[in-house]
């Protein structure tokens, strides 16, 4: 009988921007890659991003490689989890990533209204934030809405199905696993389509194909799905219990 898994993959790899598949959004991607040498080099004209997108698109992962890849202390995130100190304007911090700014609390959104202030009187500092919808649409203070607008503004374009599968194809052969060429395409009509989900699956079917000691085929796969979810039947979108560590990520 298979031991029921648990997908707590652990510590997940750092976000990066050379881990992040630009596909349509290349624009987007080199401009936040160069900013803070663009800062450290002079005047830059565009210096307020806001990025939108569906939950999965990957504007988290985008904030957190600005993030990650700043100098020690040169860079700060920030969003509803963060206390309100967080969103304060330091003259040692040049980028600022505030996340999820629709699920910002009232005090949260006047004190980002401030921070956007802040940043545009001080030259050598940038502030990219993000949301999931154009600030048209944001359920946010009039005043915050218009800052949102004032820069910047992305639409992170989806991937189409075969850049997907193109994308699990590729962090398959970084991991030495030989995917058999049906599973992508079953992951996408089978399993939550976001990037996150997918990639977190692939990781857990990384693990269980060591475990049985089989090759990472389409029947592997649903033998793991089941094991996951008993009561999910083959050919069915597979229901992942409430304990799932997978999950849609911004």
């Amino acid at each position: 009988m298979l031991r029921q898994l648990t997908l707590d993959l652990g510590t997940p790899p750092p976000s990066t921007f050379d881990n992040f598949f630009a596909g349509a959004n290349a624009e987007l991607v080199t401009r936040l890659r160069e900013l803070d040498d663009a800062l450290a080099c002079g005047p830059v004209a565009d210096r307020t991003f806001y990025i939108w997108g569906e939950a999965g698109s990957g504007r988290t992962h985008l904030l957190q490689a600005l993030v990650h890849e700043a100098p020690p202390g040169h860079a700060r995130f920030a969003g509803p989890q963060s206390s309100l100190a967080a969103f304060g304007f330091d003259p040692r911090v040049a980028l600022y990533a505030i996340d999820d700014c629709d699920a910002l609390s009232a005090a949260q959104q006047i004190a980002v209204f401030n921070l956007f202030n802040e940043v545009r009187a001080h030259p050598t500092s940038a502030l990219v934030a993000a949301g999931n919808a154009a600030p048209i649409g944001m359920t946010v203070r009039e005043d915050l809405r218009t800052r949102l607008g004032w820069g910047l503004v992305f639409h992170l374009a989806p991937l189409p199905d075969d850049a997907k599968a193109a994308v699990l194809k590729r962090a398959a052969r970084e991991r030495g696993i030989m995917l058999a060429d049906d599973v992508p395409a079953y992951l996408l009509t089978h399993f939550r389509r976001d990037m996150p989900s997918l990639m977190a699956l692939l990781d857990a079917l990384d693990r269980f194909s060591l475990e049985q000691k089989r090759a990472v085929t389409l029947p592997l796969l649903r033998t793991m799905l089941a094991s996951l979810d008993p009561a999910a039947a083959p050919g069915s979108h597979a229901a992942l219990p409430a304990s799932s560590k997978i999950g849609a990520h911004g």
